[in-house]
């Protein structure tokens, strides 16, 4: 049965920090394209961070361009978004995703608010 959970979103005062994990399961992610989305209420879901395969390149929203980084974890078949300096307009629900030719699985999302 293939999964993809998300966890580690919360409420966070702006400025602050939080790091998402997504834990796959029924499924090996090292030869999967890793990515972060998300989607805010009235709003289209948006990439937010791609980490290729083989762990080597990376993409990034320029809205989060040096305050998140993705990172994966094979051995662990996880993948992380930590995201530093958090603004009221990151405010959404964060989904991982992982892709692989015809193969695409989604997760059920997290909630990340950034609110004083």
């Amino acid at each position: 049965h293939v999964q993809l959970v998300e966890s580690g979103g919360g409420l966070v005062q702006p400025g602050g920090s939080l790091r998402l994990s997504c834990a796959a399961s029924g499924f090996i992610i090292s030869n999967y394209h890793l990515s972060w989305y998300r989607q805010s209420p009235g709003k289209e879901r948006e990439l937010v961070g791609l980490i290729i395969n083989t762990g080597s390149n990376t993409h990034y929203a320029d809205s989060v361009k040096g305050r998140f980084t993705i990172s994966r974890d094979n051995a662990k078949n996880t993948v992380y978004l930590q995201m530093n300096s958090l603004k009221p307009e990151d405010t959404a629900v964060y989904y991982c995703n992982a892709r692989r030719s015809l193969n695409n699985y989604w997760g059920q999302g997290t909630q990340v608010t950034v609110s004083s």
